[in-house]
């Protein structure tokens, strides 16, 4: 038995949750509703301006991992934080366990997504990068890898060549002996930046891939999706696509399996994708079958968009048991 049933490596970010009123929106030019990347400044300037915030662990692989670790999986988590205030937060609410102590003197803050929720249910996001942006392969310890039944990485650190580097360490550490590697393509417009090496990722690296529609469409520049997933199952043994509320597509070695979903309205979708992940890959790390995968990863998504907040607030494992699939 491996110390670890999962590791994963992404984006260590602080989400830093206050209410406002929409003049506080106005004042600090805050764009109501959607997500901006910001710098430094701006950043501290946010922070600052922030009263009575709640502040909760985040980052896409991370809410996958503390969905997993929730479950019962022995969980790992690489992600590069600063030695400061919500770095030393982070490390010690991660929900896995935080392979990687926090940076002294870290060349830049730890990340943070300042979250700005109005009275009529908003979520206005302005998102800081930081430290965990520079995640390396000096971040990744292989022995760690080595020790991880499956390796679980994210496509949004792939935009730096050091991630690109990061992610062929933890994979072949973790392939090396004897594991398996998979990464989620986390964006579009990631993929498009570095299609060409994606696809080599996908195709000579990676056991399973997890993408959506519009992620997996970029991949492959395809005229629709099903030209896309032809060319995807040619490159990889393990293919998943999640269908933004459609039935999910799974093809194991070419093989199509149709998982349903219940159709819901959404209380906050932030964190679907990731639970999904949790859930698929505990079905795989207790040895289901893919089918019984697929539903544990829909019955965990379905959970997390029925509240506010991007981790499970239920427990799953009870909810796979009422849908009669069975759990370790």
């Amino acid at each position: 038995m491996k110390p670890y049933q999962i590791a994963g490596i992404g984006n260590a970010i602080v989400d830093v949750i206050a209410t406002v009123d929409d003049q506080f929106l106005a004042r600090m030019g805050i764009r109501k509703g959607i997500m901006q990347l910001i710098e430094r400044d701006r950043a501290e300037v946010l922070y600052h301006a922030m009263k009575d915030q709640a502040e909760a662990s985040g980052g896409s692989v991370a809410n996958t991992l503390a969905g997993a670790g929730g479950l019962g999986l022995r969980a790992a988590f690489v992600g590069r934080v600063n030695d400061d205030a919500l770095g030393r937060f982070y490390a010690a609410d991660s929900g896995a366990d935080f392979v990687n102590p926090p940076v002294p003197g870290g060349e830049l803050p730890t990340s943070r997504s300042m979250i700005f929720v109005t009275p009529d249910g908003e979520r206005s996001m302005n998102t800081y990068l930081g430290i965990s942006a520079e995640l390396g392969p000096e971040d990744v310890s292989a022995e760690v890898m080595a020790a991880s039944d499956i390796v679980f990485l994210e496509g949004y650190l792939f935009d730096k060549d050091k991630g690109k580097q990061a992610f062929l360490k933890a994979a072949r550490s973790c392939r090396s002996a004897g594991g398996r590697a998979g990464i989620a393509l986390s964006d579009p417009f990631c993929v498009d930046r570095h299609r060409t090496d994606f696809r080599a990722l996908v195709a000579q690296e990676m056991d399973y891939v997890i993408g959506n529609e519009q992620e997996w469409v970029s991949l492959y520049q395809a005229n629709d999706l099903d030209d896309a997933l032809a060319q995807a199952v040619r490159e990889c043994d393990l293919v998943v696509c999640t269908r933004s509320g459609d039935a999910v597509w799974i093809f194991e070695r070419g093989t199509r399996f149709e998982i349903p979903v219940t159709r819901v309205v959404p209380v906050d979708a932030t964190g679907a994708g990731d639970q999904f992940a949790a859930g698929f890959l505990y079905g795989l790390a207790t040895g289901c079958d893919i089918a019984t995968a697929g539903r544990m990863g829909v019955i965990a998504a379905s959970e997390v968009i029925g509240h506010i907040g991007a981790r499970p607030k239920t427990d799953l494992k009870m909810a796979f048991q009422r849908a009669g699939l069975r759990v370790t």
